[in-house]
């Protein structure tokens, strides 16, 4: 199923392709992102297509895996932007549709990720954080080298009920 798979750098005309899958995301995950479907549904197309405008020279970038020319799949990343936070990077929404997972296209998304964000002059370093629950995230994230340094206890309150997050980082250089 690899083969099937394009990714690629979203841009504006991606943004209602984005906004959809990003909302089925959070329906489906409430657990493993910060934004609520609440919040996500008061953000306009105008700007979602804002967003993803960013181009990967100036750090700030959303890959997206397609299958026959449809989304199924998202990360983004940012490096962060002041003089003593330069050398950090982020990842952030990660999300594959639930039909094709276990089909190698995370590994391909972030793979992607992690090549354009090595090429950004200064980063050392790329962060992450993942729900203590989600032991196929965790998995992939230590098999591409982060490793965990730290547990964000209550990160997410969903109702009554909390969500840890484990805090996991590449390191670029030492």
């Amino acid at each position: 199923m690899e083969s099937e798979i394009e990714i690629r750098k979203l841009g504006p005309e991606d943004a209602q392709s984005f906004w959809q899958l990003r909302l089925e995301a959070l329906e489906l995950e409430p657990q493993a992102f910060t934004e609520s479907v609440e919040e996500h549904r008061k953000i306009a197309f105008d700007e979602v297509a804002g967003r993803l405008s960013g181009t990967v020279a100036n750090g700030t970038f959303v890959l997206g895996a397609f299958a026959q020319n449809r989304l199924v799949g998202m990360a983004g990343f940012f490096q962060r932007q002041g003089p003593k936070v330069r050398h950090r990077g982020l990842i952030w929404g990660v999300y594959v549709q639930r039909d094709w997972r276990k089909h190698g296209v995370g590994r391909l998304l972030l793979s992607e990720v992690l090549r354009l964000a090595r090429a950004l002059p200064g980063l050392e370093q790329i962060h992450l954080a993942v729900g203590t629950d989600q032991a196929a995230a965790r998995r992939l994230y230590s098999s591409l080298g982060f490793e965990a340094y730290g547990r964000d206890v209550h990160a997410l309150k969903l109702g009554e009920a909390y969500v840890d997050e484990e805090m996991m980082m590449l390191r670029l250089k030492d």
